[in-house]
């Protein structure tokens, strides 16, 4: 017997198999960052710590936050779309439950599909769901980030610290090196 996969969201798009990701820039000097916050605890936190880091240490430039209001679906088109133009790459995060994870890891993928570098970040306790759902979407092997689970329940100094040991992955998977690395 095999077993299927189901997209709980419906929005597989057949015509897109397999994924290229979208070119990095050569560095995140004055880059306009994109957050894409799911309304989970902690999760807008932990994004602009992320964010103020990569303005810090890498020179990042403007940064362009907004909040999707149902962490199971992906967002809505006009926030990606508005995310898509305002920025010129895109961290989504925080996957800190089976669904949201899942929706995180698509909203990676549909950020990618529409020429924006993006890197997504889940709790480590829900790697099985977001690869599930990079193989649903013709994206098996979307290389993601995790962090530690839980996050919802962390005091700020924890989620600062959390925000810390990430920071230079995101870095890392938004630069010119994750570009090779996916060839």
């Amino acid at each position: 017997m095999t077993s299927a996969i189901l997209d709980p969201t419906g929005i597989r798009d057949s015509n897109k198999e397999g994924l290229e990701l979208a070119p990095r820039p050569g560095d995140l000097r004055a880059a306009r960052i994109g957050l894409l916050e799911n309304g989970k605890q902690n999760a807008r936190l932990f994004l602009e710590d992320v964010a103020e880091i990569l303005r810090e240490r890498y020179g990042a430039g403007q940064v362009t936050l907004r909040r999707k209001h149902n962490i199971a679906q992906p967002a809505p088109a006009e926030i990606r779309d508005e995310l898509v133009a305002s920025s010129d790459v895109v961290v989504v995060g925080v996957g800190d439950c089976g669904s949201c994870s899942a929706s995180a890891v698509l909203d990676g993928i549909l950020f990618e599909r529409h020429g924006k570098p993006a890197a997504v970040i889940c709790s480590d306790a829900y790697r099985a769901t977001a690869d599930a759902m990079a193989e649903v979407q013709g994206a098996d092997g979307y290389r993601y980030l995790t962090t530690p689970h839980p996050v919802a329940g962390l005091t700020p100094g924890q989620v600062h610290e959390r925000a810390e040991t990430v920071a230079a992955e995101v870095a890392a998977l938004l630069g010119p090196e994750a570009s090779r690395a996916a060839a």
